[in-house]
């Protein structure tokens, strides 16, 4: 397998997190910070300025300092996390405090609030470096896309890491049912289709399937086939944010949902059979996701009908050769979910192609 990427480990699962420390005294702002940090799901320190000791002013992963409060901050030891914040948007001073005492950011609220909350929850939710995201497509209908998917994410899940496979192609069937697991209880896309703005990482783990030791969003039997663009985003940045790894299983067609799904992937996977056809349906597919996709690879089903080799298929995509998988492997048919027999020659593909990446987020 050629090329690598990088991504550095992630926080700790179960890692106890500190809340953001709120420096004030004006009791509508005071209001308005604990309002969004209850949003936020973060239990907040509240001072009316510098602790004693230096302790939580020191350690507070978020230091938000109201606009009354800067005199009382201004000898504080510097550091990075600090935003000025008060209601005044016509305030010409706010800059030159801010440089007094250090800060990051200006916040003026309510203006600023989306984006406080966000920071805020990140804090609550320990975010660290966002998960290594994986999106497999098929050169054609049938390459066996989706059963490599899943053994990509079984393979990572049995490597220890923290691990969420999800289904983005609505017309596939369902991978819960690929996995084995169509019965077991948990959400599936229809629960999320109306989500918009934040979804909370840690909620969204949770309420997902457990399925050989990853969490599988999937679909359900029922008449939803398409999630909006907005929910395809904030679930997917919310998979991202538990770091580990994430593998998205995604359709050969191009609309607005699945350009979000691309924006959000570090590597993508081209499953390609060696024969003609499936080369010159693949080069469709890989001109479409390749306008979002910077990371595009090539992986050839051989041996294939046309004499076709796995390199001059690459070639021919003008696409970098992942890997190669022999095409009678990884369907499934030995009683288990593909790839969850380590000895098969899809298993260690999927080994191999892990041990390239550092492992990440393991938990």
């Amino acid at each position: 397998m050629t090329g690598s990427i990088a991504h550095d480990r992630g926080p700790a699962e179960g890692e106890e997190r500190a809340g953001p420390l709120i420096v004030t005294e004006d009791a509508q702002l005071l209001d308005d910070l604990l309002r969004l940090c209850a949003a936020a799901g973060a239990r907040p320190e509240v001072h009316h300025g510098v602790p004693e000791r230096g302790g939580g002013w020191d350690t507070a992963p978020l230091v938000l300092v109201g606009d009354d409060a800067v005199h009382r901050v201004r000898g504080a030891a510097r550091r990075r996390g600090v935003c000025l914040v008060g209601h005044d948007q016509d305030d010409p001073r706010v800059w030159q405090r801010a440089v007094e005492i250090g800060a990051d950011h200006v916040l003026r609220l309510p203006d600023a609030e989306d984006w406080l909350v966000d920071r805020i929850a990140d804090v609550a939710e320990g975010v660290g470096h966002p998960a290594l995201t994986v999106g497999v497509l098929g050169g054609r209908g049938g390459a066996g896309a989706s059963t490599l998917a899943c053994a990509l994410a079984l393979s990572a899940a049995r490597s220890g890491r923290r691990t969420m496979l999800v289904d983005a192609d609505p017309l596939g069937g369902g991978l819960d049912v690929l996995l084995g697991g169509e019965t077991v209880k948990g959400l599936r896309w229809p629960a999320f289709a109306e989500s918009k703005g934040r979804v909370g990482a840690g909620a969204l783990e949770e309420s997902l399937p457990r399925l050989h030791d990853l969490r599988v969003l999937s679909w359900d039997r029922g008449d939803t086939v398409a999630v909006p663009p907005g929910a395809m985003r904030a679930v997917l940045a919310a998979a991202r944010r538990r770091g580990g790894a994430v593998v998205v299983d995604l359709p050969r067609r191009m609309d607005d949902s699945v350009v979000e799904a691309l924006a959000q992937v570090d590597l993508g996977i081209l499953v390609v059979p060696a024969e003609l056809r499936a080369v010159a349906a693949a080069g469709r597919v890989a001109a479409a996701a390749g306008m979002v996709l910077r990371d595009l690879r090539a992986v050839v089903r051989a041996p294939g009908t046309a004499g076709l080799d796995s390199d001059e298929v690459a070639g021919l995509l003008g696409l970098p050769l992942a890997g190669e998988l022999p095409a009678e492997q990884g369907l499934g048919r030995a009683g288990g979910p593909p790839g969850a027999d380590a000895h098969t020659a899809l298993a260690r593909f999927c080994s191999a192609f892990w041990a390239r990446v550092p492992a990440e987020g393991t938990s």
